[in-house]
């Protein structure tokens, strides 16, 4: 089936969850009633992030609190000093029931539910007006029925930990470039820098310099070839753990606790969504009212509903994939039979898109958070080996301006998305340029532009009175000027692919 649309605009002047701010949020949006895999990975490599089936793209320019898409290039992440204490902080737990005693801070994927639209308002009419039976179903006629999805191998399993090649995956959907700037001094850690040398590093870096000074080149190399290495290389035991070293480090077998980790598809046909619906809910209101100070009557059935249990995703399940299918998720985490956090993400041709994170607050000294994450870092790592073209970690939007969301730069390396030109660039090149503006071009090629922009709009796809007509059809026949300037903005924003693949609904 094909993504089908409908544009809502421009919505400006809204309350913003990031800095307070009651009118300084501005973003175009859409309502999808349903979505490809494909076409929604396009979008987000365009700056789109989806809120159910809101889907959003912030006005950089002129949003109070810019929004840059990030992605961690997963193949490549190695966990820092504090993500190795977290994993640890786990393992204690889970093997000895050990609670830490230290800082409990956690840190959510995202902040707030009104980060997409300005209100429960919205979404609801919304809701009221877009009816995809109805709207699809000339549509439906014409196609063959679809076989039920196909029960998804090992989602109650516990994920196993799998070898991982430290390599790009081939099927990198935005191209990433080079940008040199130089960083400007800031306050803490200038992040555009290297992390710091060990001193044991630094140790042996002058005895060799202090050895070279000694000897003249040919003893020196004389030295090291009939003798014993200077530096011998650590044993295998001493080399760094992998990040799945560390989440799958072998428990004693009288542990204390136990925790399952379960993959379900967000699918009211699945019997195992539905059966743990009641529990999910449950925590996810326990959830909103603790950490967000959500009233009850925002938080309810309807709100829960609608914001993590409706995706527009159409499930796939190409031979070439993963396993578990492409689609929406919810990543369970069980504890001794106890649900504890929920991670919903979505998976995608090239990537494992996060999506939300709720958990038990009475669990916030395990910081389920970063623990999640790292979990999720591991889980696109694993899909990578069946699917390589599927190799980064999308964590939503990185917010420079909003001390609480510059956590996700901490996830290393990871990249940000021009907001121009679509292309992606390191974040440590980036930052220097978000020190001195809260809007920046990423790319400074000044000559290069949105290679993927609407370049033949006459070619989008319009569903109009049940029939799917080129734009170029559609406009000869309505002649109105208002509405052109509608659709041609539609066009520029999704750009020219998912412009001739979507069906843009005009009534």
């Amino acid at each position: 089936m094909a993504s089908v649309v409908e544009y809502k605009g421009l919505k400006a002047g809204y309350h913003c969850g990031y800095c307070g701010s009651e009118a300084g949020k501005a973003s175009h949006g859409m309502w999808a009633h349903s979505m490809t895999v494909q076409d929604y990975q396009d979008l987000i490599d365009r700056g789109w992030r989806r809120s159910g089936k809101y889907v959003y793209k912030p006005v950089m320019n002129q949003t109070c609190c810019p929004q840059y898409t990030i992605r961690c290039r997963s193949l490549q992440f190695q966990p820092s000093k504090s993500h190795k204490k977290v994993l640890k902080k786990m393992f204690k737990f889970l093997a000895k029931g050990e609670i830490s005693q230290g800082n409990c801070e956690d840190e959510p994927m995202e902040p707030t539910l009104e980060d997409a639209v300005a209100g429960d308002a919205l979404i609801n009419k919304l809701d009221a007006q877009c009816d995809l039976k109805t709207l699809t179903e000339s549509l439906e006629r014409g196609e063959k029925t679809k076989g039920k999805r196909a029960k998804k191998a090992g989602s109650n399993e516990l994920i196993q930990p799998q070898d991982t090649e430290q390599k790009l995956g081939s099927g990198e959907p935005s191209h990433s470039i080079e940008v040199h700037t130089v960083p400007k001094p800031g306050k803490g850690a200038d992040l555009s820098k290297p992390p710091c040398r060990k001193a044991k590093e630094i140790r042996k870096e002058r005895k060799r310099l202090k050895l070279m000074q000694q000897h003249p080149a040919g003893e020196f190399e004389g030295l090291r070839a009939h003798h014993e290495p200077l530096f011998p290389p650590k044993a295998k035991s001493n080399q760094p753990k992998s990040l799945e070293d560390l989440i799958f480090e072998s428990l004693p077998e009288n542990t204390s606790h136990k925790l399952e980790v379960r993959l379900v598809p967000v699918s009211f046909e699945d019997p195992e969504f539905n059966s743990s619906f009641s529990q999910s809910f449950s925590l996810y209101v326990k959830y909103q009212m603790a950490i967000h100070q959500d009233p009850p009557d925002e938080c309810g059935k309807t709100e829960f509903t609608r914001f993590l249990c409706s995706s527009p995703l159409e499930a796939e399940n190409p031979p070439d994939g993963p396993d578990c299918g492409y689609g929406s998720f919810h990543q369970q985490y069980w504890l001794d039979g106890k649900l504890i956090a929920v991670g919903v993400i979505d998976i995608l041709p090239y990537c494992v898109s996060s999506v939300y994170l709720y958990y038990d607050p009475d669990y916030s000294f395990l910081s389920l958070g970063i623990y999640s994450a790292l979990r999720e870092i591991a889980f696109t790592r694993q899909l990578h080996e069946k699917t390589p073209q599927l190799s980064y970690y999308y964590m939503g939007f990185y917010i420079h301006a909003c001390p609480k969301m510059k956590y996700k730069g901490h996830y290393r390396p990871s990249d940000l998305l021009c907001p121009e030109t679509y292309v992606w660039v390191p974040i440590e090149q980036c930052l220097p340029s978000l020190e001195n503006s809260k809007y920046c071009r990423f790319n400074q090629d000044p000559d290069a532009v949105d290679e993927g922009r609407s370049k033949e709009p006459d070619r989008l796809q319009v569903f109009h009175k049940k029939a799917v007509l080129p734009y170029g059809v559609y406009r000869k026949q309505r002649k109105d000027p208002r509405e052109e300037a509608v659709v041609l903005q539609y066009a520029s924003l999704v750009g020219q692919a998912c412009a001739e693949r979507m069906l843009l609904f005009r009534n």
